[in-house]
């Protein structure tokens, strides 16, 4: 058996070296390092891919959060919806920006924010929700733009997990999610569904005027060079990584396929055992592409059996240990612990298996063997 690996970049880049080669060739014969070509050409081929007007490059995930807020206008003290259980990078450039976050609790089925806690935690100084896709997961579009038109917010998808996802409306209308707000923002780092080798993001939006101050804002706040006409910050993809994106964007739908396959076969073996709780797989649509395969222990056995699987060559993660809530950083009189049922269950629970696209069928019965040994 092939040695495990929490996500096997090196296997991804042997299949696809020549290309990937290729692109970064081009850039060091050329020597356009910033803002050369390719990064040109990769925005192009995200827009037509993503089925969206405007694809804003830049540094990284962080920054793309951060720029899609700067663009908004949003202004301090200005209230911005998230979810407790993600990543703190979605709540940190709210923080930066002096706006105040409320973070609210998370739906048990999906792991995707509350509905019902973003329609509690609304105020008139409520100006933004930021639904979080996590670990690949579409949030549910539908009802937050239905809360946004309601309350006239603006929507900052964080698709930073789950690019390449279909998101089908209760119209039937099907769109890529991050492009269903007002504006998406993902991140490229190495081990997302499309990922580069170093950091790397994108902003996307349907707005043309938005899509103008983003522009300005990723480079200095300049259109013309030494013309500042918006404050900005420096956050721009460089001609490298734009290179091995887009020598990687043909692949993607391919990779997040063999991502939903192999969770197919993670949830078959382990989806009877009443002490697990695996994802919903849906055979008809393409609404979760898997950034990240998380059961749940629920017999209290969660953090002996990572230190089992550990102990038998198996990677495995628990994202997320804390809740943001309770993280130092932004604790807040406001909360209180039975505001957050869900997540605070969650953080307990909760177990990421290897998930790649390079799985094979002798590493799941391996991984899934020790799951099941363990957990009783």
């Amino acid at each position: 058996m092939r040695k495990l690996q929490m996500v096997d970049l090196k296997s991804q880049y042997d299949s696809i070296k020549d290309e990937v080669n290729a692109s970064i060739q081009e850039v060091l014969d050329t020597t356009t390092y910033i803002n050369g070509p390719l990064v040109h050409q990769f925005q192009a081929d995200l827009e037509k891919y993503l089925g969206v007007k405007h694809v804003i490059p830049c540094a990284n995930g962080t920054d793309a959060l951060q720029i899609a807020m700067m663009g908004l206008g949003l202004q301090p003290g200005d209230e911005v919806i998230t979810a407790d259980f993600t990543f703190a990078a979605t709540v940190e450039v709210i923080a930066l920006l002096q706006l105040t976050p409320v973070l609210v609790d998370v739906d048990r089925s999906n792991m995707n924010i509350s509905i019902a806690g973003i329609r509690k935690a609304i105020t008139p100084k409520t100006k933004a929700i930021v639904p979080v896709h996590l670990f690949g997961r579409a949030a549910n579009m539908d009802a937050i733009m239905e809360l946004a038109h309601e309350h006239n917010l603006f929507v900052i998808e964080d698709n930073a997990q789950a690019i390449g996802a279909d998101y089908t409306s209760k119209s039937g209308v099907k769109r890529k999610v991050g492009t269903i707000g007002h504006v998406g923002a993902t991140s490229f780092f190495p081990s997302k569904n499309l990922g580069c080798y170093g950091d790397g993001g994108a902003i996307f939006t349907n707005d043309d005027a938005l899509a103008h101050t983003l522009r300005g804002i990723v480079n200095h706040g300049m259109y013309e060079r030494y013309h500042h006409d918006v404050v900005g910050v420096n956050s721009r993809l460089d001609s490298i990584q734009a290179g091995v994106l887009k020598a990687k964007l043909p692949h993607l739908d391919r990779y997040n396929k063999a991502r939903q396959d192999a969770a197919r076969k993670y949830s078959m073996a382990l989806g009877a055992n009443p002490n697990i709780w695996v994802p919903t797989i849906c055979e008809s649509c393409d609404c979760h592409v898997f950034h990240q395969y998380v059961i749940r222990i629920l017999n209290g056995k969660r953090d002996g059996l990572l230190a089992h699987l550990q102990s038998m060559g198996i990677p495995c993660a628990i994202y997320y240990p804390i809740p943001l809530h309770r993280q130092k950083a932004y604790l807040d009189a406001r909360y209180r612990e039975e505001d957050f049922p869900v997540t605070n269950q969650l953080v307990d629970e909760v177990i990421a298996l290897p998930m790649h696209t390079e799985l094979d069928d002798e590493q799941i019965h391996y991984i899934t063997a020790a799951v099941l040994d363990y957990v009783q």
